[in-house]
């Protein structure tokens, strides 16, 4: 009875809003935008320059401390920077579709860099949100798992919807109607209400700056805030080193391109969203720190499975088997990582504080992505397995420190 009175409650129907809201600009560019310059003869090498335009989305805590500072008190401090991101998103995507991909490249291009820079800011702006809605480490769990799992589902908007809709009408007509449902945010955005209706607000820039820092290692001591730092950035660090070449990694154990493209995302999506839920009921339960401990058990042990599936090329049973279990457990582990992250933030700085430790957790995907394929062709696909096992241990060592088996905490609410 518990469990179900913290599912269904306003806060977690909040957090799944929030995470449509999120997830619905960052995935137009790759699943609509993208192929529709492919559909319109853009080549492949001028669309891979184009996706230079998402460095924003990494680079948002730059400029988080404004929205620290500065807001519009008509709407309030998180939600005046909500509604004029999701305004600027909604004109941004009804304008794409007015342009010619032949003629307006470069205006298309700048397009895309004003969407990540808005969708980051809108990011930024709901992630502070969502810290100072949520107060229990339950809450915590739950409602990032709500937001996951519903940031994921927006990508049926512009992927599925989108692609419908431009096979059988014009693209501006298109954009205006994937247009509409980014601004049915703006309605969610004026309904709602600030969260924390008394906001400490820093004096000036500079405070706003350096608050995040100066409040987050007044409360922890030098070691612990390194140790923590260094955990975020390698608790995934094994998972996104094995996974980094995963597609071709299947082509060469034999698969068809039919079963890749079949077993892949059915395998990938079902999973990824029953652990998403699944880890979110798991930390209501047991807590934060005990799900990082037994879901980075469970990460590490998943790896090993893809030395199995060499063992058992073009096994389709094998495959399917080894992605759900490995997806279900990417599920698990995003939800407790990003409950952790929104506990570690103190609300007097969390707009600042939640950009730069979410960037230090994406630190392993582009590591992973820069450096796998020349550690395959030096060692092999079965050593570079067991590579990616052995630096997935590093990050379970640091829980030691950082998140204690019975060390359980409460979120932090004041410096």
């Amino acid at each position: 009875m518990a469990i179900l009175q913290e599912i269904f409650n306003r806060k977690m129907a909040l957090c799944l809003c929030l995470g449509y809201a999120s997830g619905l600009p960052y995935f137009v560019p790759a699943s609509l935008i993208y192929f529709w310059l492919t559909e319109e003869g853009v080549s492949l090498t001028e669309i891979g320059f184009l996706t230079v335009a998402s460095l924003p989305y990494t680079l948002k805590f730059l400029w988080a401390p404004l929205l620290e500072r500065f807001y519009f008190e008509l709407f309030g401090r998180r939600r005046s920077w909500m509604f004029i991101s999701q305004a600027a998103l909604t004109l941004i995507i009804i304008l794409m579709g007015t342009l010619d991909p032949q003629s307006d490249l470069q205006i298309i291009g700048l397009l895309l860099l004003l969407m990540a820079i808005f969708g980051a800011t809108q990011d930024i702006a709901i992630d502070a949100y969502r810290r100072e809605l949520l107060d229990t480490d339950g809450e915590l769990g739950l409602g990032s798992s709500l937001f996951v799992q519903s940031y994921r589902f927006a990508i049926f908007v512009p992927k599925s919807l989108g692609i419908f809709l431009l096979a059988r009408s014009s693209a501006e007509e298109t954009f205006f109607v994937i247009g509409m449902f980014m601004a049915a945010t703006m309605l969610l955005t004026f309904l709602i209400s600030e969260a924390n209706q008394k906001p400490s607000v820093p004096k000036n820039l500079v405070e706003a700056v350096m608050l995040p820092f100066t409040e987050f290692f007044s409360r922890k001591t030098m070691g612990y805030a390194v140790s923590l730092l260094f955990f975020m950035s390698l608790y995934k660090l094994g998972d996104n080193m094995a996974t980094a070449l995963a597609v071709p990694f299947y082509s060469v154990l034999g698969f068809t391109n039919d079963q890749i493209a079949f077993v892949t995302p059915l395998a990938s999506v079902s999973s990824l969203l029953v652990g998403g839920i699944l880890g979110g009921l798991l930390i209501i339960w047991i807590g934060i720190n005990r799900a990082l401990w037994i879901f980075g058990a469970m990460q590490f042990i998943t790896i090993f499975g893809y030395v199995w599936l060499h063992e058992n090329p073009g096994n389709i049973l094998v495959l399917g088997i080894v992605l759900c279990a490995d997806y279900l457990v990417m599920g698990v582990t995003t939800t407790a990582v990003l409950a952790y992250i929104s506990r570690e933030t103190s609300r007097h700085a969390v707009a600042t504080q939640f950009a730069l430790f979410t960037a230090i957790t994406a630190l392993p995907r582009v590591v992973a992505s820069a450096v796998s394929g020349l550690i395959i062709e030096t060692i092999g696909w079965v050593n570079f397995f067991y590579l990616s096992a052995i630096l997935a241990v590093p990050g379970l060592l640091l829980l030691i420190w950082i998140a204690p088996f019975n060390g359980e905490k409460k979120a932090v609410t004041s410096s």
